[in-house]
């Protein structure tokens, strides 16, 4: 499905972009040139309406561009400019969050034997060790 949000980019003296989505908690991303704010905001906004999801939270109606307010975020910038970005979350979700990927691991040959014997997942087992070492259970 696709999502749509106003996005205020703020072209910063230094020539850098500062990008806020004032509907989402003022989300906000960044980026070196232009075209790479734009690609930092469609991720931006596809992982927030990922995360949200996941955690069953509902998404606010976005606003209409005309109600936009590009001082209320930021007041010291060299230019400004209101863009709505799309983004289908659930097609960026299966390319970018979700991907799986194909990792070789070596073991010895006798615990492999036996964990073969007791049918354990051994994907199952890596990403469950992975997330417990890296304290994201």
């Amino acid at each position: 499905m696709l999502s749509a949000y106003p996005a205020i980019f703020y072209k910063e003296h230094e020539g850098n972009y500062s990008v806020i989505f004032p509907d989402l908690n003022h989300l906000a991303t960044c980026g070196n040139t232009l075209e790479e704010a734009l690609s930092m905001a469609v991720d931006c906004l596809a992982g927030y309406i990922y995360t949200a999801k996941k955690d069953g939270e509902s998404l606010p109606h976005p606003s209409e561009m005309k109600n936009i307010d590009v001082n209320s975020e930021y007041d010291d910038y060299a230019e400004v400019f209101v863009n709505i970005i799309t983004i289908d979350a659930d097609e960026y979700a299966k390319i970018h969050f979700e991907k799986s990927i194909r990792k070789n691991v070596t073991i010895p040959a006798w615990l492999n034997d036996a964990a073969m014997r007791e049918k354990i997942n051994f994907s199952q087992v890596l990403q469950t060790a992975l997330k417990e070492q890296l304290n994201l259970n």
